[in-house]
């Protein structure tokens, strides 16, 4: 059986979508960062693809927004 995952986050910046994914991570959420090898790769891909997403398990979504907007808020 596989876990669906969603994006909680995205950026065109590479060092905040790892700095997001390292909150999550450090918070117990499994958080990953997909697209940003190929971001750093080819110029301008990010951009075409919507950015860099940090995905969860849909089963975390709730948690890792709530972990996300507490940071931005500077809450933490």
């Amino acid at each position: 059986m596989t876990m669906d995952r969603v994006t909680v986050y995205t950026s065109f910046n590479p060092v905040q979508a790892q700095i997001v994914g390292s909150q999550l991570q450090a918070a117990g959420v499994d958080a990953t960062v997909e697209g940003e090898a190929a971001a750093l790769s080819m110029e301008g891909y990010s951009l075409s693809t919507g950015g860099i997403r940090v995905q969860v398990p849909s089963t975390q979504k709730v948690d890792a927004r709530q972990i996300i907007d507490t940071h931005e808020k500077g809450e933490c």
